[in-house]
């Protein structure tokens, strides 16, 4: 097995196009766990982390624009983010412990499609963009759609993700993301929400976005939330019918870590509560 260490884009793209078997990473706290368990092996392994581009975040004519490879360390580190997108912030801080976000990375934790991947969800709430390099030049997509199931994504042979495109939130805007794990901390959610909420001076809501985690194959859009919450003030009676459309739209598994009916109950909650702390934060920027 090979390293490499590209400085560009457009190396890292002659790197991975010109070998079907090579493989590329953000951050390696995913690949390396895999590579111990009996992943096979790839030729080359493209280590992302020394492009600058894929390491940059800063915003730009009133657009985020976060490196695929910038550790979650530094997005939390980062106060303008953490101001303007908690709820992505957030997520990027629950991937794994302190040692795990100085490597782990929005685009790694996207791009290993894992159905509970916390930043996804948040990423998608906010109407995130992936920026794909690859040999056929740059492409530029949703990223709640790069991830189709779990351990695959919408990637084509060579591509790999450049950075995030995020548009800053407008006053009265702002988003959060909430989990549950079975144990305090270090696991992987059993259920989680992401919430973006506008509301007017008054304090009706102009528009929602709710997306749920670990709940499906990717992470899933409450479709209905719009209609639910928007057009007044965000009331007791469209909570409930939220949680109710949140459980409906869960297509989960049984497993150690919970069951069918659990996730789907626990998805209802968490989804209430994290349209509740967004909403609390976008009235705080009206």
């Amino acid at each position: 097995m090979q390293y490499a260490t590209p400085a560009s884009v457009e190396e890292a793209v002659g790197l991975l196009s010109g070998d079907p078997q090579a493989r590329p990473y953000a951050g390696s706290t995913d690949l390396i766990p895999q590579l111990r368990l009996g992943r096979p092996e790839p030729s080359l392994l493209v280590d992302l982390k020394r492009i600058p581009r894929l390491m940059d975040i800063r915003s730009d004519n009133g657009t985020w624009i976060i490196g695929a490879a910038a550790p979650a360390a530094a997005l939390v580190e980062n106060e303008q983010l953490s101001s303007d997108l908690p709820g992505l912030v957030e997520a990027a801080a629950l991937i794994g412990s302190d040692q795990i976000q100085s490597r782990a990375s929005l685009g790694g934790n996207l791009c290993n499609a894992s159905p509970a991947a916390d930043s996804v969800p948040a990423l998608a709430v906010n109407g995130a963009r992936a920026v794909i390099a690859g040999p056929g030049g740059m492409r530029t997509v949703p990223a709640a759609e790069v991830a189709t199931g779990p351990g695959t994504t919408a990637l084509r042979e060579g591509e790999f993700v450049v950075e995030f495109e995020v548009d800053r939130p407008p006053p009265g805007t702002c988003d959060a993301y909430l989990r549950f794990i079975p144990r305090t901390e270090m696991d992987i959610a059993a259920a989680g929400a992401a919430a973006r909420i506008a509301l007017d001076g008054e304090g009706a809501c102009l528009d929602a976005e709710v997306a749920l985690g670990a709940v499906a194959p990717t992470a899933v859009r409450i479709a209905e939330a719009p209609g639910l919450l928007a057009g007044g003030p965000i009331e007791e009676e469209d909570l409930r019918r939220l949680e109710e459309a949140a459980a409906a739209a869960c297509d989960p598994i049984d497993d150690k870590r919970g069951t069918k009916q659990f996730r789907r109950r626990v998805a209802g909650t968490l989804a209430r509560r994290a349209v509740l702390r967004a909403a609390g934060r976008a009235k705080e920027r009206r």
